[in-house]
């Protein structure tokens, strides 16, 4: 039995006089606060009577400890000595400061901290002394392992081994210890650190007397036009040519997160400082990082040499927009009053942190001026507009030259001494397929040069990744996986979209290949024509009315979002007849149910006849194409619910649905434990399982099935698993729909397994504050998980821009079905 959290910090306490050190006693711990339940880790640097770097991994409520003696190493041929030590409470993790003489007397830093994920059962792994790992902090990252020196062992002495494995994020050349040696939260050295805690600075006493970081928020992001908007409700910014940047600030500690959410702290300290100096508690600022030159212009490639110290350019962060401040979300306030409050907190005379102004109206004029001073164009905001995460209407963007993200698909050899290549060949993804834009070949320095072939080295491969090329590109080419994204620089592009005069500007570090779309993509954005209100040909009407109040999600996003996720949705609605949720005032007003097919439903819907239980024969609806999916926004549907099979053999399901319902007063921790033991129950009758979370506060769990069996066999099946959990566990489950047997309890809903009866489609949305999603989730992820709603309108983009695989993959090909040995060991006896 695991101990409990008092139990395991009882060493810990047990060293340490509390009336005398600054360090946290473990009393006010709570587990990590990341939204998708990741397990925080943290290493801090440690200057006491030897020197060393104390790693801490969350797990169980504390943080398990191992004091590194030389430091981690990124090369994988190190073995550091890392000696175990006490568990430390979680609230260590935030703790830097000086511990005066006694245990541990020294300065303490925060070296790096961030979020790690076992490979493995983690308890299975210290048990048997081999814990492999991935970390995901600011300056570590990639594979680690710890492992048991069982020799060198004693009772009250383990000595493990850090170990970097072989992978992307490895370097037997450069030294993590030199690379950084100042505090990852503050920028300070041991002796600012010091000096900060003679002076009693509040944000290095530890995490209860300094306030907490603001969340990050997705980004909103601006539609590409020709022209910007005119009339006077609109303001113009120029735009920066720099890195998107959102600053989170927490007393005088400051994280600068990129739009895809990393943290790039580390690498712009004097950013961060100078942004710590603002006069709040705390705030969310949303800004440009850019590298201006002598007239006050920024450029990518200076931006990319400043990091390098290669240039004398001058860092400015413009700060744009204002997200929070002092624990309020100001996002529901108009653009206008959002910029007033920050422009109250930005110093008229500060070098580094600058307020971005605006010009109201006279969009015409604005871009002319901007275009007659070499810049690269402007933004265009709606003055009234809520901040909404994502590609919405409100902002706009209209360029002057020729300026694009290019994927780096090849590159052509070169024949002169000393130069790497001739040429880099460049792309950008259409309908998932790379299709050739030319070659670059100018805008390298010799720096440039030897990291860019670095990298294209550890992506050589056969074949090429291009759908089309013209032959003088294929002469002396080598083929290169697309995933390196470069700025390009270029005068106009030919009618076969080639591009003339293109410059090299720099590699898109906070950019994924797969985001580099064509032109014509980013300008409509899932094909919608802004001019007449239409996505995917379909009209919609009222565009602009709030379906969800909390986001300001409005009809158009939702009819936008149901074209963008159709090719995931398609595969498991298609075919299937489908019940409606409509609510055509928006999620908070009356909604009502719609299966059946009227001569009011839009052309695109199609219809499938079924006979009822009485012999009679009705039209059902189908939506078997991403045009019907909009046409469903379009009448004001938001939820989707989908028949147990399909219309060629609608007696023979293909899927078996679990739905877990918990009671009110149940944690999803509850739910989730269900959840595996009934994926266990499942796979034990030799049924694969996938997980979905609802959108609500429970899980579905699905076992697709060969069409070999009818209704009653599956629900059969469905009912024994229900009955026989009910039976095993009566306190834990309940396998009856009444609500007075359901208290404390979580409801095995088996009746999803009727002919009729109908279960949410993976990605659908529902009906519900917040705009949660129905999210198909990999087994392995779902002990991170939150709830049951973690993923909304605002934050799936995200999730499924950042997944390297479906999560449910191989769900199309799995061949199973209720056979009779399967129903031998789930159906009623």
């Amino acid at each position: 039995m695991a101990k409990s959290q008092s139990d395991t910090l009882k060493t810990y306490r047990e060293k340490r006089d509390f009336t005398r050190t600054p360090e946290p006693d473990g009393s006010k711990s709570k587990r990590s606060k990341s939204k998708n339940g990741a397990l925080s880790f943290v290493i801090q640097k440690h200057d006491a009577s030897r020197l060393h770097y104390d790693f801490r991994l969350e797990l169980d409520g504390v943080l398990k400890s191992w004091a590194v003696t030389k430091g981690p190493s990124l090369n994988p041929a190190d073995k550091r000595l890392a000696v175990r030590t006490e568990d430390h409470p979680l609230d260590y993790g935030s703790f830097e400061g000086v511990i005066p003489d006694g245990y541990g007397a020294g300065t303490v830093m925060l070296w790096d901290q961030g979020e790690w994920e076992p490979r493995e059962d983690p308890h299975e792994g210290l048990k048997k002394g081999s814990l492999k790992f991935n970390l995901k902090g600011a300056r570590l990252k990639g594979g680690w392992a710890l492992v048991l020196m069982k020799n060198n062992s004693t009772k009250d002495r383990q000595n493990w081994l850090l170990i970097k494995e072989k992978d992307d994020e490895a370097d037997r050349k450069s030294d993590p210890r030199e690379t950084w040696q100042t505090s990852v939260t503050s920028d300070r050295d041991f002796e600012e650190i010091e000096q900060a805690a003679a002076g009693g600075d509040a944000d290095i006493l530890g995490e209860d007397e300094a306030p907490e970081f603001p969340d990050f928020v997705e980004p909103q992001l601006a539609k590409l036009r020709d022209d910007p908007p005119s009339g006077d409700d609109w303001l113009h910014e120029l735009k920066f040519d720099g890195y998107r940047i959102q600053a989170l600030i927490a007393g005088h500690q400051v994280r600068l997160i990129t739009r895809n959410g990393k943290d790039w702290t580390d690498r712009y300290p004097a950013v961060a400082k100078a942004l710590a100096a603002l006069e709040v508690e705390t705030a969310a600022i949303d800004g440009e990082l850019v590298a201006l030159d002598e007239r006050g212009h920024s450029h990518f490639a200076s931006l990319q040499a400043a990091i390098k110290g290669e240039n004398d350019a001058t860092l400015a962060f413009y700060a744009f927009d204002l997200l929070s401040r002092d624990g309020k979300d100001l996002r529901k306030k108009p653009l206008t009053e959002r910029k007033a409050a920050l422009r109250e907190i930005i110093p008229d005379e500060d070098e580094i942190v600058r307020f971005s102004d605006h010009i109201e109206g006279k969009g015409d004029d604005v871009i002319g001026k901007a275009c007659g001073m070499g810049l690269e164009g402007i933004i265009s905001k709606k003055a009234t507009s809520k901040y909404l995460s994502g590609r919405g209407s409100g902002w706009i963007k209209s360029k002057c030259v020729g300026r694009d993200e290019f994927v780096i698909g090849g590159y052509r050899k070169s024949d002169k001494k000393g130069r790497a290549f001739a040429s880099l060949l460049l792309g950008e993804f259409e309908d998932g397929k790379l299709h050739y834009r030319g070659r670059v070949g100018t805008g390298f320095d010799e720096a440039t040069m030897d990291e860019l072939s670095a990298a294209m080295t550890r992506l050589e491969r056969k074949t090429s990744a291009f759908e089309d090329l013209p032959a003088d590109a294929r002469r002396g080419a080598v083929w290169l996986t697309p995933k390196l994204v470069a700025e390009i620089a270029y005068t106009e592009r030919t009618p076969d979209g080639l591009l003339r005069h293109p410059s090299f500007q720099g590699l898109r570090e906070d950019k994924e290949a797969k985001q580099v779309k064509t032109r014509r993509e980013k300008e409509t954005e899932t094909v919608q024509d802004a001019d007449d209100g239409k996505v995917l040909g379909v009209r919609i009407s009222h565009p602009d009315r709030v379906v969800y109040e909390e986001q300001g999600a409005t009809k158009r996003e939702i009819a936008e979002y149901l074209a963008e996720i159709a090719p995931r949705m398609l595969p498991y609605i298609e075919d299937h007849p489908v019940s409606l949720v409509r609510c055509p005032s928006g999620a908070g007003g009356k909604c009502f149910y719609q299966k059946h097919h009227t001569d009011s439903v839009p052309g695109a819907i199609d219809e499938v006849q079924i006979e009822e239980k009485d012999g009679e024969t009705s039209g059902y609806l189908l939506l078997n194409s991403a045009e019907a999916l909009v046409s469903a926004a379009q009448i004001g549907a938001l939820e989707l619910h989908i028949w147990g099979s399909r219309t060629d053999r609608l007696e023979r399901p293909d899927r078996l649905v679990l739905d877990l319902d918990p009671d009110e007063g149940l944690d999803f921790e509850d739910v989730k434990s269900a959840a595996f033991e009934v994926r266990d129950v499942l796979n034990a009758a030799g049924l694969q399982t996938f997980a979905l979370l609802t959108g609500g506060k429970g899980i579905h769990v699905i076992a697709p099935l060969e069409r070999r069996q009818g209704w009653d066999e599956v629900k059969s099946a469905a009912r024994g698993l229900a009955r026989k959990l009910s039976e095993a566990d009566p306190g834990r489950y309940v396998a009856e729909m009444s609500k007075a047997k359901r208290k404390g309890r979580i409801f095995i809903d088996w009746l999803r397994n009727e002919r009729g009866a109908t279960a949410v489609c993976p990605y659908s949305l529902r009906a519900r504050p917040g705009a949660p999603i129905a999210t198909p989730v990999r087994w392995d992820e779902l002990s991170r998980i939150s709830s049951g709603h973690d993923y909304t309108l605002s934050t799936i983009r995200r999730r499924l821009s950042a997944l390297k695989s479906d999560p449910w993959e191989g769900y199309d090909t799995v061949r199973q079905s209720i056979s009779k040995s399967v129903l031998d060991i789930l159906a009623d006896d």
